[in-house]
């Protein structure tokens, strides 16, 4: 008997629960959605690149010779001309170039001795009429000669000494700015020892000037984009450190090789800036800039928070209201995207009501589940 009334407790139970799951889905239909239409638009698709504004040339202003920074005559973001004075260096002789200097005095005045030995004995042979007035002539040039060359021996005896020969009107302690521009940076204090630029050494930068009125943008693009740049194509430069305008640009180089930067394949880029005068541009602002990599006018269009996709093939499909109110699933083929339309190549024509999944109410998870599962089914048919 009481296993009799358990068996009916149980089937009661199942009953009820039976009918539970029967109302709970069948309830859905009673759901109403929201639904949009597709249309016709236009999608412009635009990639940013974060990078810089810097001078399209900077130069390094480097010493003649090696010394000792005496007098810096200039600060940064000083204007100068091309000429201008900006240090001057107190000469430190590199004791091997000076030894080296010297010995080159100590033969040409050798020579200049053994030419005027030589001269002397020769005019004493001409007055003989011994030697012709010609061989006579070619010692006093020679002793000539070497009285010149012993001149310049000391003089580059004296350049190595003190930068500069006695009386001369520039000197090579004097550093001086070979472009007109803007001192960007001065790299050196009083004091610093600096060095010439040989074939061993780069040199010691006393100074680094650029012209600011001509800067391009420099950044550097994903491999996925690089393909879509052209030389000459506009650019929207805007500053982090200008909010709210932005500078017209031109992309004037793509550097043909990338380089691997976090696993992401990376090229340079350079675009020249239109400065105007209503925004001070400082040289490494840091920018962005804006570039289209794709454009279609007049396609058909929907909300790409429309799309969804299938479980099984990741392929987008929309649901389509049809006549008597329920929705079919279409499968769709997308084309170019800017992040809020997406352009509709097959599956969905203008006019065509689509389902709006944030809805009057919202989903439960069965059924997105039930529709994933019919979507995939449909798929497999």
């Amino acid at each position: 008997m009481k296993l009799k009334n358990i068996g009916i407790i149980l089937l009661i139970l199942g009953l009820l629960f039976a009918i539970a799951y029967f109302v709970r889905t069948n309830s859905t239909s009673a759901i109403e959605y929201d639904t949009t239409t597709a249309f016709i638009s236009s999608i412009q698709k635009t990639s940013v690149v974060t990078g810089k504004v810097i001078p399209e040339d900077e130069v390094e202003i480097k010493p003649q010779l090696n010394g000792i920074i005496q007098q810096i005559l200039v600060e940064e973001g000083d204007e100068v001309k091309n000429g201008d004075l900006i240090a001057m260096i107190k000469v430190v002789p590199d004791e091997r170039s000076v030894y080296g200097a010297q010995s080159q005095v100590n033969a040409a005045r050798l020579n200049v001795q053994n030419g005027e030995r030589q001269m002397e004995r020769a005019k004493e042979l001409f007055a003989k009429q011994i030697i012709s007035q010609q061989e006579y002539e070619d010692s006093e040039l020679g002793f000539n000669t070497a009285k010149e060359n012993l001149k310049a021996a000391e003089n580059d005896l004296e350049i190595i000494r003190n930068g500069s020969v006695s009386g001369s009107s520039t000197a090579n302690t004097n550093i001086r700015a070979t472009v007109s521009g803007t001192i960007l940076e001065i790299p050196v204090k009083l004091g610093d020892q600096v060095i010439a630029a040989n074939n061993f050494n780069a040199g010691t930068s006393v100074a680094i000037i650029a012209d600011l009125n001509e800067m391009i943008f420099e950044g550097k693009v994903d491999e996925a984009d690089v393909d879509k740049l052209i030389i000459g194509m506009p650019l929207k430069v805007s500053l982090a450190a200008i909010q709210g305008k932005q500078m017209d640009a031109k992309l004037k180089f793509i550097a043909p090789k990338g380089n691997e930067e976090q696993g992401v394949v990376q090229f340079k880029i350079e675009g020249d800036v239109f400065l105007n005068d209503s925004i001070s541009v400082r040289a490494g602002y840091s920018a962005n800039a804006i570039m289209s990599i794709g454009k279609k006018e007049n396609i058909l269009c929907v909300n790409e928070s429309l799309l969804q996709f299938n479980r099984i093939t990741d392929k987008p499909f929309v649901e389509i209201e049809q006549e008597d109110g329920s929705f079919k699933t279409v499968n769709v083929e997308v084309g170019l995207s800017d992040g809020i339309n997406v352009e509709i190549l097959k599956g969905v024509k203008e006019g065509d009501k689509i389902k709006v999944w944030n809805s009057i109410e919202d989903e439960d998870e069965d059924e997105v589940r039930r529709r994933q599962d019919r979507n995939a089914e449909e798929f497999e048919d």
